[in-house]
């Protein structure tokens, strides 16, 4: 993607012939085809093709609105042979962020249905568009547009005669962003796009290694002393472990080359066990021996050691295509720094396959990251099947186009009017979810589930409501058995996501007969899978203000409860799903808004750590570093919280790496670069704040000790594909990985500032270097089938002559100097490039995979 954007679906014309034919569409509800097949659309529709762009017009200042907003348009051109009629039609699409709702000039209005999902319509004075005619529809964003991601997406019509039936407009594209008038920043402080000189800039500051200087393993283990020999493997050595090390012997034997000989008597042995690693009482710990004489000895503290002991031996591999098999001689003692170091899939937002969690898993175990957390519910999605509620997922779990209430959820993030979407629909059977659970267990790695609530709910509430009102009109006495929202609440509040009925009310009974029977039924999936649950994620973050205040049912469990506010209520709740975590012998944890009270100190909104559960185990993961909250986990872990440290502008997957506008990924946060993963400090990361902070607490020594570890999350409303994942998650995951298990590097401790810096490019060096020779070819060259992010590369002009270079130290690049577009066969760079006119340089992976293009004139 670099200067348009697609997004499929269905052509109109062939889309509309097909339902009038009576022909089967996939995904569209059996009523919606019978009003196409009744000809309703006849003469109205048949033979239209419709045509959408959408173009930033120019983003504004003012004084009212500073920080910026922008003035954009929809194009649309009716290609067909029928005009789009006056009147009779809806045009459906989601904006993430939303847009200034209300009339539009040409007599047309612009609605919001709920959450994300918008309509433009015709009202009375509209003329039409006629056969090969455009229309141009201008509207504006209230916010200041910098990504795409904030541009309409999944667009669809919907015609009064067929109410029920959705048609995709597939001819939609994202024109570019590239005029002065777009890319206006203003004075709001937002960052201004990066060049390819400031990519070169940034790129400067390492330097290429020799494989040599490089550490062999990675992470980067604790202690490691290299040997003089080597061990010359010319035959598959001789796995030797115990019954209890099967998995982890299979597991050896698919590091070596499938064509490697078997070994006969004398060939070296690998020697797998379960034992006392010297110095250390990590269970994860293990020793790596390789001797010339004797072989290879791995040994951990537990089997999870083992298993880490052998991704290092893959490490010290040569890499696939070899002509000989050669180990260095050196013993290895290595444990991790922090006992939780994990990774977080939104599966509710958009939907991804069991076989792209496998993947990931594998991906994690290979980088040594043992914690899944497993974000399955979401205001747009549930994902996981639970026996006695099958509403969860038969509507919960389905997104689509509907006129009538109660039979999916509405379209969000592009999804579209097709039920069959596979991003928008789809969920995890018991089958499924027991068999993603075996298969982390066997690479070590804890499936922690989350179950959003009270916010972030309007799958279930949705789903829970459809439910209540078809057993009620069957007079069933227990309808309301697992209601979760009270159907007299006057509440008026508005989600981040523009939300304003997704949140599950602890004044209900219901409501908590409901959770109690969702863990059950989870708790009940890791027993059936033999795997061990210690916790469920409960959710926590980002209720609204306003929720519950004019609900009859919250109000009357307040009087009863002598409860003077909703801070309370919300004790209450959690109290209640405390209670039921722990009766199945589990903890709870959460957002950070769990363990969080918010209060005002001189009129301000503070946040200061909820005394109500500090003593109760929870444990709060912290994504909330933004501006007058930068060292808030550091005062949970203070007051006495276990923390999960997962800060948005270091650790968010889904913040895009930089502020171009088709650079994908999201930017409210911030922008997430290679090295702002690397930089991050996990018990001081106050010390680099750029610019610097004053007034903040940094950690106690009690603080560190509940600082159980680092989180990578990615969020899904821009990830609609198991390539997007791959191009957010890497390579960005590996630097969290080295945090994570590896101790803090010299210059993180360096007092004198210029010795820190030298430090610093040193150890950066090494890392940029050991991913470019070692970690990624070896991705490449295994087609471990991860489409890593291979960034554009830094060109700067001097002297007549173009200096190149990238962030990952000696990848291969090509140029061409014609206006094409590089390609495997364009001029390999090999120093400063001489020719002149229009340079364009990509770099490309071991498979000739090719990254994104940079440019410069050089005249």
């Amino acid at each position: 993607m670099r200067k348009q954007i697609k997004y499929s679906g269905f052509v109109l014309a062939s889309w509309l012939m097909a339902s009038m034919a009576g022909g089967a569409v996939a995904g569209v509800a059996p009523e919606a085809k019978a009003v196409a097949g009744q000809g309703a659309l006849a003469g109205v529709a048949s033979g239209a093709q419709i045509r959408l762009r959408w173009e930033l017009v120019r983003n504004v200042f003012t004084p009212e609105a500073p920080g910026g907003g922008t003035h954009a348009r929809l194009i649309l051109t009716n290609l067909g042979q029928q005009p789009l009629p006056p009147k009779g039609w809806t045009l459906y699409f989601n904006v993430m962020d939303g847009v200034a709702t209300g009339p539009l000039e040409g007599n047309l209005v612009l609605e919001q249905v709920a959450g994300n999902l918008f309509r433009i319509r015709p009202t009375p004075g509209f003329a039409g568009v006629p056969a090969g005619q455009t229309l141009n529809i201008a509207y504006y964003h209230p916010d200041l547009v910098i990504k795409l991601a904030k541009a309409p997406i999944g667009p669809y019509l919907v015609y009064d005669a067929a109410p029920d039936v959705g048609q995709a407009i597939a001819d939609y594209e994202l024109l570019p962003v590239t005029r002065p008038e777009q890319l206006d920043k203003g004075s709001s402080g937002a960052k201004p796009v990066v060049t390819a000189q400031d990519t070169y800039r940034r790129n400067a500051n390492a330097d290429w290694m020799p494989a040599a200087a490089l550490p062999p393993v990675f992470p980067t283990p604790q202690h490691l002393q290299m040997g003089a020999g080597r061990l010359r493997l010319a035959a598959l050595p001789a796995i030797v472990a115990p019954a209890a090390l099967k998995t982890e012997a299979a597991f050896a034997r698919s590091l070596f080359p499938a064509n490697l000989p078997a070994g006969g008597a004398g060939s070296p042995a690998l020697r797998l066990s379960v034992g006392t690693v010297p110095g250390s009482t990590s269970p994860e710990a293990y020793a790596l021996t390789i001797k010339a004489g004797s072989g290879i000895d791995i040994v951990g503290n537990s089997a999870a050691g083992v298993a880490y002991g052998l991704q290092s031996l893959r490490d010290l591999l040569p890499l696939p295509g070899a002509a000989s098999i050669e180990l260095p001689e050196l013993a290895i003692t290595d444990a991790p720094r922090f006992e939780y170091r994990g990774f977080q899939l939104d599966v509710g937002r958009n939907f991804h396959t069991k076989q792209t969690v496998f993947k990931l898993l594998d991906l994690m175990a290979r980088y040594k990251l043992n914690k899944f957390h497993f974000h399955l519910t979401e205001d747009e999605g549930w994902r996981l099947e639970i026996a006695g509620l099958p509403e969860l997922t038969s509507i919960g779990a389905v997104r689509g186009h509907s006129a009538k209430p109660g039979v999916r959820l509405q379209p969000a993030y592009g999804s579209g009017p097709d039920p069959s979407d596979a991003s928008g629909s789809g969920y995890y059977t018991r089958a499924d979810y027991i068999e993603i659970l075996r298969y982390a267990a066997a690479r070590h790695i804890d499936v922690i589930p989350e179950i959003e609530m009270p916010g972030h709910a309007r799958a279930a509430v949705k789903a829970m409501e459809a439910r209540y009102l078809r057993l009620k009109a069957a007079g069933k006495a227990d309808a309301a058995k697992y209601l979760l929202n009270d159907l007299a609440d006057k509440s008026v509040y508005k989600s981040a996501q523009l939300y304003t009925d997704h949140v599950i009310n602890p004044g209900l009974e219901s409501s908590f007969t409901f959770i109690d029977h969702v863990i059950g039924e989870v708790a009940a999936m890791h027993k059936e899978a033999g795997v061990a649950l210690h916790t469920i994620h409960v959710g926590g973050d980002e209720l609204p203000g306003g929720a519950w205040e004019q609900s009859p049912a919250s109000r009357a469990v307040m009087q009863k409860k002598k409860l003077e506010t909703t801070s309370e209520l919300w004790d209450y709740f959690y109290d209640r799903v405390d209670a039921i975590l722990r009766k199945r012998g589990l903890y709870a944890s959460g957002w950070e808004e769990l363990a969080a009270r918010g209060t005002k100190l001189n009129g301000e909104h503070k946040l200061i750590p909820n005394p109500h559960f500090t003593q109760r185990g929870f444990s709060a993961y912290v994504w909330n570093n933004t501006e007058g909250a930068e060292d808030f986990a550091y005062r949970l872990a203070n007051a006495g919280y276990d923390i999960v440290l997962a800060p948005v502008t270091k650790m968010y997957m889904d913040m895009a790496y930089n502020a171009n506008p088709d650079e994908p990924g999201v930017n409210w946060g911030d922008y997430v670069e290679l090295d702002t993963v690397y930089d991050f400090i996990p018990l001081d990361y106050l010390k680099n704040a750029n610019p610097p902070l004053a007034g903040k607490d940094r950690l106690t020594d009690y603080g560190k000790r509940r600082i159980r570890g680092l989180e990578a999350t990615l969020f899904t409303e821009t990830v609609r594909t198991p390539e997007r994942i791959d191009y957010l998650v890497m390579p960005r995951l590996l630097a969290m990985a080295e945090r994570s298990w590896a101790p803090d590097p010299a210059w993180v401790t360096e007092t004198d500032a210029a010795k820190a810096a030298a430090l610093h490019r040193t150890a950066w060096s090494g890392f940029v270097n050991t991913l470019s020779q070692r970690v990624l070819p070896r991705l490449d060259l295994e087609h471990a089938g991860v489409d890593y992010r291979i960034a554009p590369p830094g060109l700067m002009l001097d002297g007549g002559k173009v200096l190149v270079n990238h962030v990952l130290p000696g990848i291969a690049m090509r140029y061409t100097s014609d206006g094409s577009e590089p390609n495997t066969n364009s001029k390999p760079v090999s120093g400063p490039i001489s020719d002149k006119g229009p340079i364009k340089v990509a770099a490309f992976d071991r498979n000739g995979r090719m990254g994104k293009v940079s440019r410069i004139d050089n005249p």
